[in-house]
């Protein structure tokens, strides 16, 4: 069997590149699996994204996550990537909630995936599989996970083997973990979030001194070596749209209406704009599917065991703890998770990489313990035999 520092990671976004670079940076082995024909090819090949704060009038997780990555990300850009060359230091206004001018940058993600990826070949310890569509995770040896994991493609082959598994798909993920372990929605509550982004070529002087946001951000003008076909070197963009429930990847025209009516709140003369590359065929789009949590924050760290969950409440064993750990919680040994970063992968996907290779080898992570606590993937299932303690009554007798 692969050594116990041989890890498959399943996904090769924002997520599953960071973590990758990461594993292969503290010196394991890791076979990266990607359904597409290479990286960054689904919700991270966005043409371009925001790197901000995300402000809010008291602290909340999400926001001191936000301030730890927007920091990290910041500086990995500058110390990495040449700027013009996938990313583009600016501020944003915020016009809505909590207005104020903040630091940011505009960041086309493919650019962290392919500097992450590259990082890691360059270690020697990564091996890519393209085209490779990961169907199911089943313990070796006769079902056992004493040993390890296989991950099985559709035609029920094995593609590999490690005693790790890190589970990065994004949306995807949901799938994968359901067929694999039973998860349901009280488990594992993940959401497909459809975002839409209406750009197209931009000239002459900009329309606005730099990005402002309130329902989605306009990008007045970004510049990039890469730019999407038929722009030049330089585009505007607004959105993305923020759709709950859908999992489709159509551009539509109706949610091009929908950046016109928020890009028109923001700035009337750009909105004329966008309105005549409407009318005249000119508007680009993209869309993709974005993986939300219930609570809208990412999942990290080892998965729970829904079976073992589920006998013990049926044991009626959870009616007899008055205080349940999180820590308590039955795991899945050897299975772990890097989901759920929503509309945030270009600001946690780096920080929440070396976090979660800080847990797999079992050093405390570089973050406070609440938020520690606050992404962890058994918080969910915990709280569902919380719940069951609080209502069951004591058994009679004890």
């Amino acid at each position: 069997m692969s050594s116990p520092r041989h890890a498959i990671v399943i996904g090769a976004g924002l997520a599953g590149a960071a973590v990758a670079r990461a594993l292969t940076s503290a010196g394991w082995q890791v076979q990266l699996l990607d359904a597409q024909s290479g990286p960054a090819r689904r919700a991270s090949a966005l043409p371009v994204g925001m790197l901000s704060p995300h402000v809010t009038r008291s602290p909340t997780p999400m926001s001191r996550l936000s301030a730890i990555g927007v920091a990290d990300t910041r500086a990995y850009l500058r110390e990495r990537i040449a700027e013009g060359a996938g990313w583009q230091d600016t501020e944003v206004d915020n016009l809505g909630h909590d207005p104020g001018r903040w630091p940011a940058a505009m960041v086309r993600p493919s650019a962290l995936v392919h500097a992450w990826l590259e990082e890691a070949r360059q270690t020697g310890r990564i091996v890519c599989h393209w085209s490779t569509q990961a169907d199911r995770i089943v313990g070796t040896g006769n079902g056992s996970r004493d040993a390890g994991w296989l991950v099985l493609g559709a035609d029920g082959q094995a593609i590999a083997a490690a005693p790790v598994v890190v589970v990065a798909g994004a949306w995807g993920s949901s799938a994968l973990l359901r067929t694999s372990f039973g998860f349901d929605q009280d488990d594992l509550p993940l959401r497909p979030v459809k975002g839409q982004l209406s750009y197209g070529p931009w000239a002459g002087a900009p329309l606005s001194p730099r990005p402002c946001r309130n329902n989605g951000v306009f990008i007045p003008c970004y510049e990039d070596q890469a730019m999407p076909d038929g722009l030049g070197d330089r585009m505007w963009a607004m959105g993305s749209t923020y759709e709950r429930g859908v999992d489709d990847r159509v551009v539509s025209f109706q949610a091009h209406e929908k950046n016109l009516a928020s890009l028109h709140q923001l700035n009337p003369q750009a909105a004329g704009h966008m309105a005549q590359q409407m009318q005249a065929g000119e508007l680009q789009g993209w869309a993709d599917v974005r993986c939300a949590s219930l609570d809208r924050l990412p999942l990290l760290g080892t998965l729970p065991d829904p079976q073992a969950l589920r006998a013990f409440k049926a044991s009626g064993a959870s009616s007899r703890v008055t205080r349940l750990a999180l820590e308590q919680c039955p795991r899945l040994d050897g299975i772990h998770v890097l989901a759920a970063l929503g509309s945030r992968g270009i600001t946690l996907a780096h920080s929440c990489g070396r976090w979660l290779q800080q847990h797999l080898d079992q050093h405390p992570m570089e973050l406070p313990e609440d938020l520690r606590r606050a992404m962890d993937p058994a918080r969910f299932g915990w709280r569902q035999l919380r719940k069951q303690t609080v209502r069951s009554p004591e058994p009679a007798g004890h």
